[in-house]
């Protein structure tokens, strides 16, 4: 399996969006995936986006413009606008905090049921797996009830730690193989993603 983004003018660019609740470490992602080093954040308020053009893998020399959304509750109502005619949706999750595995869920399955996501790829990033009482990755998919998802809906969940970048390259591959060939198409008529 695989796509073939070869016909990508070096102009262009993947929209991927990255979600989920506040803490989860969604802005550390992003830096890691800039930077390939930690940079210590604080909590978003709005958005940060970058672009960048990825570095290891399958998904090589592929550039993407991030959009990293706060996840505080009075800026979930932003997650629609910014996930919508994207090519992928990243998920943070905190592998941790079971206490707001629920609300994580809550909120995932309502930004795959806008009618803009119907089918768009989804990796779920399983953070701070680095940490004593993570929970492993198939108890996270089981949590967020991701057989429930729309059969349209692939996703992958991907066990990480973005502090110090483990298994952030190998999710975005997981996520690159996901988005497809056919979403190419689309790119040229994006307005304001290119």
């Amino acid at each position: 399996m695989g796509n073939s983004f070869s016909n990508i003018a070096a102009f262009q660019s993947l929209h991927i969006v990255l979600l989920g609740l506040d803490s989860a470490g969604k802005t550390t992602v992003l830096y890691r995936l800039k930077f390939n080093e930690f940079v210590n954040t604080v909590p978003t308020i709005g958005f940060n986006t970058e672009r960048i053009k990825l570095s290891n893998g399958t998904a090589k020399g592929i550039s993407c413009h991030f959009w990293d959304v706060g996840g505080q509750e009075k800026l979930r109502p932003l997650w629609k606008s910014y996930s919508r005619c994207t090519d992928g949706i990243i998920y943070v999750v905190d592998s941790v905090d079971v206490d707001r595995l629920e609300e994580a869920k809550t909120e995932l399955h309502k930004v795959t049921k806008f009618a803009e996501n119907q089918g768009t790829p989804l990796l779920v990033i399983a953070n701070k797996q680095d940490l004593p009482k993570s929970l492993p990755v198939h108890e996270i998919e089981k949590q967020l009830a991701l057989h429930e998802l729309s059969p349209s809906t692939t996703y992958h969940v991907q066990p990480a730690c973005a502090i110090i970048g483990e298994g952030l390259h190998e999710g975005m591959d997981q996520l690159y193989e996901m988005i497809p060939i056919l979403g190419l198409m689309c790119l040229s008529n994006k307005e304001g993603y290119s």
